[in-house]
């Protein structure tokens, strides 16, 4: 026993960690990471800084440390979401893309390509895809996460993706239960709440996550999401009105339920990440992901927590014992599927041909755009910080010398300047929309109608009439270079 383990009794502990996945730095594991799976941690939570190294060779460390095949999840949800590709940008597009293609068999080889990527890596668990509906207005945070805002599209295309993934043999986790794309707020920094009624959330956000359900999901993730009349002031993750009512009850999923990050704030600001991760097992969560900036310490606090509800009598080892009996059906699965070896081929630049297919067709294109611009000036308006994806690398950079502009963040860029800056040269203005931008825009084009719009987020503006536009529906590599392409400059 480490100075960091506190004593707990053999049992409840062995209970704890069957549940529970926790984070670690690094691209090697820890010796505590490797000792707690020795003896029964559930697995671990990857990433970005964990896989920037050789992650055959870490993963290849944890299995040799498990006794039966640990979980090893990542979120990879290609597009603007990515993990594995987060320095160069995802060869995939997103959801938002696919969603504009519309064409299932599509989803289902572009995640059926992610989920071979990940399995090449020894990654088994997949936290998407995204089941979320856009609503008109609704949520920054999801934005290109999403298919798109018609329920029956958005459930046709989780189909596919949960079908593409799990028959690579890399297990699905849909989310948000029971839907993000309505909220104002991002569960990253305050609690959510999903904008209408219960049923307003049977007929808009359910949909998708009961075609998960259906086409076989092993995995679902609530979000830390406010539903009044279910939840009061809870989030769902945390809630067993939403939790073994909702989910298991009337929708009848009986996989596995993991939690989104404990250290979330919408979770974490008021209990605190133990005590939070004791409410979602008593609501009927079974794998608790405690987030990627957790340590070693707060994994033994959570561990002790789990152990302390259970001696008081707060939370029912049959409860934990049911939690680590599903958690130990899957790992089973995750065994069986690896065996297979199912995800063997094709290789990762098969994957790659796929993505950049599906960007081009995802692209779309009206007013004057130009087959070929010499000397451009490409403007690059970043937008505020999207927590889920990060700083992630986008833009033309690969293809064409750009400048990028942060108007939230001060750089106090005149449009005056820009304007003097690309005179005599064509103007090519690429946003991700977000405080400040479209003002920016707008006042780009008030002085140079003859600019190229390249929006790189959701479609969400109406360009004035006459207006060169493309939309990418995402910023990902893929996405980049089919607009770089179409204007000539790849």
């Amino acid at each position: 026993m480490t100075s960091l383990e506190p004593g707990i009794d053999p049992g409840l502990a062995a209970l704890a960690d069957a549940i529970l996945i926790p984070p670690f730095p690094g691209t090697i594991p820890p010796p505590w990471i490797l000792r707690a799976i020795e003896r029964g941690l559930a697995g671990v939570t990857l990433f970005g800084p964990n896989v920037t190294g050789d992650t055959a060779s870490l993963t290849g460390a944890l299995r040799s440390a498990a006794a039966v095949e640990p979980v090893i999840a990542i979120d990879e949800e290609g597009g603007d979401v990515t993990r594995v590709a987060y320095a160069a940008g995802s060869p995939y597009p997103g959801n938002a893309a696919l969603g504009a293609v519309d064409d299932v068999a599509l989803t289902g080889d572009v995640y059926a390509a992610i989920g071979r990527d990940l399995a090449r890596l020894g990654i088994n668990i997949d936290l998407a895809p995204c089941a979320d509906l856009l609503v008109a207005g609704g949520s920054a945070v999801i934005g290109t996460r999403s298919f798109g805002s018609d329920p029956n599209l958005v459930a046709r295309h989780v189909t596919a993706a949960v079908t593409g993934l799990q028959r690579v043999g890399v297990a699905a986790c849909a989310k948000h239960f029971p839907g993000h794309g309505s909220t104002a707020g991002d569960s990253h920094l305050a609690l959510a709440t999903v904008s209408g009624t219960v049923a307003d959330l049977r007929v808009r956000d359910l949909r998708p996550f009961q075609a998960a359900i259906a086409a076989g999901a092993l995995a679902v993730m609530p979000g830390h999401l406010r539903i009044p009349e279910l939840t009061g002031d809870l989030p769902a993750t945390l809630s067993p009105a939403v939790v073994t009512g909702l989910l298991r009850g009337e929708l009848g999923f009986d996989g596995v339920v993991i939690c989104d990050a404990l250290e979330m704030k919408a979770a974490s600001a008021t209990f605190g990440i133990p005590e939070a991760a004791v409410l979602a097992a008593i609501a009927g969560v079974d794998l608790l992901c405690l987030g990627r900036d957790t340590d070693e310490a707060m994994y033994h606090a959570v561990r002790a927590a789990l152990a302390d509800a259970v001696t008081s009598g707060r939370l029912s080892a049959d409860r934990l014992a049911q939690a680590a009996n599903r958690v130990a059906a899957l790992r089973a699965w995750l065994a069986n599927a690896s065996e297979a070896g199912e995800a063997a081929a094709p290789d990762a630049a098969a994957g790659a041909d796929l993505g950049l297919l599906a960007a081009r067709r995802a692209l779309r294109r009206s007013g004057p755009v130009p087959a070929s611009l010499v000397d451009a000036l490409v403007i690059e308006v970043e937008p505020e910080e999207n927590i889920a994806a990060g700083r992630f690398t986008w833009g033309f950079a690969p293809w064409a010398e750009a400048r990028r502009i942060d108007p939230a963040a001060g750089d106090g860029v005149a449009a005056d300047a820009i304007i003097a800056a690309a005179a005599g040269r064509p103007l090519v203005l690429a946003v991700r929309h977000g405080p400040g931008a479209l003002p920016l825009v707008s006042a780009l084009l008030a002085a140079r109608a003859d600019a190229i719009v390249v929006d790189m987020g959701v479609p969400a503006w109406t360009p004035p009439p006459g207006t060169a536009y493309l939309a990418t529906y995402g910023a990902s590599r893929a996405c980049a270079q089919a607009a770089a392409e179409a204007l000539g400059l790849a």
